[in-house]
């Protein structure tokens, strides 16, 4: 990790290293916590959030279901996030808004006082390697299944849904893959131990839907909407296990992933073992929002105020 000069932290900008927490802290013990992973791009036309109103609302929905009281706006945590970019004097970041039930008592229903926030920003490159966004990825199914319904509500980005991506994603390196994939309590497709998953099969662009116990990803939905405006079909729907191997294509999209191809499912070449047209074109029309060569027509990027 690349650590920046300041995090913000309980209220002020503090030093990298003093951004710090007590060791009976609620969340370290319970996984009471709530997260946003939100990207700043070097654009065109200087650097900009991507998309960061609807990460804020994702996380101030994620303390709704948890019943965590956040101590500002999501206004004031706009601000918050456009001064750690500047303060950092960073051009591209990844950022970390972060939400945890403090120290003060070690009851599992946690303290009722306002949560603590933590706010931080580092340089990121491609989560999954450099190389991966050209040749692709290598990935495995998963033993682990992912969350079923009613028990962990999955459209909360909470730190303890992520001990689930730990056992999917620990696996799959065992096992020599980059990444794994986890199916849901029905044994449907679900999503990867971090990013969203899509098929391509007959020239149509299938996914999981949000009942497959997945996050509802940000850039799973960005993707979706520049699919179709390039003219492709694209299918929310359960998706067995074996698409995977009889695929044209499959890609995976997330935040700190961006938009990712998949060379192998569980050593299985998947179409012609490398990048396909489709992830190709996706690619380009996600990374033009950037470089200007897509024009942003819903207001996705949001420049940083300097």
């Amino acid at each position: 990790m690349l650590e920046t000069e300041f995090i913000w932290h309980n209220g002020k900008l503090v030093p990298w290293k003093e951004a710090t927490v007590h060791v009976m802290t609620h969340g370290l013990h319970y996984g009471s916590s709530i997260f946003e992973g939100i990207r700043v791009y070097d654009t065109s036309g200087g650097p900009a959030f991507l998309c960061l109103g609807r990460h804020l609302k994702r996380l101030y929905d994620s303390a709704k279901i948890y019943r965590m009281e956040m101590p500002m706006g999501i206004e004031e945590m706009t601000a918050i996030c456009h001064q750690v970019i500047t303060a950092n004097k960073l051009k591209a970041a990844y950022v970390r808004p972060l939400a945890y039930r403090g120290y003060g008592t070690l009851t599992v229903y946690g303290t009722p006082d306002p949560a603590e926030v933590s706010v931080a920003a580092f340089p990121w490159g491609a989560y999954l390697g450099e190389e991966a966004m050209e040749k692709g990825v290598d990935v495995g199914v998963s033993s682990w299944t992912r969350l079923a319904p009613n028990t962990l509500p999955t459209m909360a980005k909470a730190g303890g849904n992520y001990l689930s991506s730990q056992l999917i994603s620990m696996e799959a390196h065992r096992h020599g893959y980059v990444e794994g994939i986890g199916l849901d309590a029905t044994g449907n497709i679900s999503e990867g131990a971090g990013e969203n998953l899509f098929v391509v099969r007959e020239g149509i662009i299938h996914t999981p839907p949000i009942s497959a116990a997945i996050l509802p990803g940000i850039t799973r939905d960005i993707t979706i909407d520049l699919a179709r405006r390039l003219g492709y079909e694209v299918r929310e729907e359960n998706l067995p296990r074996e698409i995977l191997y009889v695929a044209e294509e499959v890609f995976m999209t997330g935040t700190a992933t961006e938009v990712v191809p998949v060379r192998t499912v569980d050593g299985i070449e998947v179409g012609a073992g490398s990048r396909g047209p489709v992830t190709a074109a996706l690619q380009k029309a996600f990374f033009g929002l950037f470089d200007g060569t897509t024009e942003d027509t819903k207001g996705w990027l949001e420049p940083v105020e300097v």
